[in-house]
């Protein structure tokens, strides 16, 4: 512990992450940066993912299901794995599937899903989404500077180096749309490029619509080929400089909980062809990690079980158990916390709201042990296994001693009320019949 103590110590936080952690979680929220700050635990799962994204920056494809319970920290996970993945130079992209989104229906659903992730794509340069436009310009700016030394129009190298997209879905009417942005930005037209990008994030409605403003006829992305598109995304970053494209998808409990048969199988055939595809290698440097519950993974009616294939794809080593931990397969299952991870978590936070500076403690180490005696004394082993109000409360804690210096930790500890985790009244008619609901976003806050 001595030596985890003075690594702790040693750590600097920046302000605006320190901010950014502590008001995330005082508001039930998982952080969007500084997560190295207060990862505990998830050594072999964070070491499997992170050979996946070497291999994804290889050319390679990756897929895997972070399986949990309700608040085993799926949603911190898929987090802190895009982090890492940026610091590794991929594009990330990342998206809730909700029942307006999902991989298909008959009604624009598997569009809508397509545009939240290119509007969420993001890079170490801009880590919090709308990166589309600088990955274009990227490799616009890298084939006008080649198109310069041989002194030949960019826009014929923008097609040969974009030649190898036409074996692709899509790929011929994606190669003259980064043209079209080129002609725009050549001519100062705003409006062409727009266009251009509204085209590349799936935006228009129709066919007649697209061609009147871009005044080319091209196919646009629809619920039948948007993972089509994901694929020519994958190269183009590739092609633009960056590593591959990593794309987090959480809430999948949402495809368990479709009521209509059809509309399950339909979806789960979209997840069988990327799970064929990342594990046949048929595309390239293209990861997908996807977050739900056993219910959504495992129950032979609802879940992916239910499909015979998914089964066969997914099935879990029979020698792996709590003891036996297999990273090899594509379901990843993250456990609870254990007594000792959420002790170095609450040092790890007040070393956060302290700002980094051990001088500025406002509690000494006792003060913790007497803190989680306390909540384990309120609720038992929940304070640990789901820990978002023991989190909000040790925050609350320290920021009224801060701000309280002349009350004393011993006499305030006391008054603290921790309240067990579950699932919301509302959720619960509605869980019985179609598993438990993944809540918000804290709720899911286990490392």
């Amino acid at each position: 512990m001595s030596d985890d103590k003075s690594d702790l110590e040693a750590a600097t936080i920046r302000a605006r992450d320190r901010d950014a952690i502590v008001q995330s979680l005082q508001a039930g929220l998982v952080p969007r940066r500084g997560l190295q700050h207060i990862q505990v635990g998830r050594a072999k799962e964070v070491k499997a993912v992170t050979e996946d994204l070497d291999r994804i920056a290889d050319g390679g494809s990756a897929v895997r299901f972070i399986i949990g319970e309700y608040g085993s920290g799926k949603t911190f996970f898929l987090n802190l794995m895009r982090t890492i993945a940026l610091e590794k130079r991929l594009v990330t992209a990342h998206a809730d599937l909700t029942p307006d989104r999902r991989f298909r229906s008959t009604s624009g659903h598997g569009r809508a899903l397509y545009q939240q992730l290119a509007q969420n794509l993001s890079t170490r340069a801009t880590p919090d989404g709308g990166a589309l436009r600088g990955i274009v310009e990227r490799f616009i700016a890298e084939a006008n500077r080649e198109a310069t030394n041989q002194d030949v129009p960019t826009e014929e190298i923008i097609r040969d180096r974009l030649d190898e997209l036409s074996e692709l879905v899509a790929g011929y009417a994606f190669t003259d749309i980064v043209a079209l942005y080129w002609e725009g930005h050549q001519e100062n037209d705003e409006e062409l490029q727009h266009a251009a990008l509204r085209w590349l994030r799936g935006e228009y409605d129709t066919k007649t619509e697209a061609r009147k403003v871009l005044d080319k006829r091209v196919p646009i992305i629809d619920d039948s080929n948007w993972y089509e598109m994901t694929k020519l995304m994958a190269r183009f970053v590739d092609l633009a400089g960056y590593e591959g494209l990593l794309i987090n998808l959480d809430e999948m409990v949402n495809l368990y909980k479709l009521s209509h048969t059809g509309a399950r199988k339909s979806n789960y055939e979209k997840v069988l062809s990327i799970v064929n595809d990342g594990m046949q290698g048929q595309t390239v440097g293209l990861g997908f990690l996807f977050a739900g519950t056993p219910d959504f993974l495992t129950d032979t009616k609802r879940g992916l079980y239910s499909y015979d294939a998914l089964k066969t794809r997914l099935s879990e080593s029979t020698f792996a158990s709590d003891e036996l931990v297999d990273m090899s397969g594509p379901v990843i299952r993250l456990s609870s916390l254990t007594q000792e991870d959420m002790f170095v978590l609450l040092q790890k936070l007040r070393h956060i709201h302290a700002g980094g500076n051990p001088d500025n403690y406002v509690i000494p180490d006792e003060a913790v042990e007497t803190f989680m005696r306390h909540c384990n004394e309120q609720i038992g082993a929940a304070y640990f296994q789901t820990p978002r109000n023991t989190i909000k409360e040790f925050l609350s804690f320290l920021a009224i001693l801060e701000q309280n210096p002349e009350v004393s930790w011993e006499e305030l500890i006391g008054d603290i009320q921790v309240e067990s985790e579950g699932i919301e009244p509302s959720q619960a008619e509605e869980s019985e019949s179609a598993g438990n609901d993944e809540g918000d976003d804290l709720a899911n806050f286990k490392l």
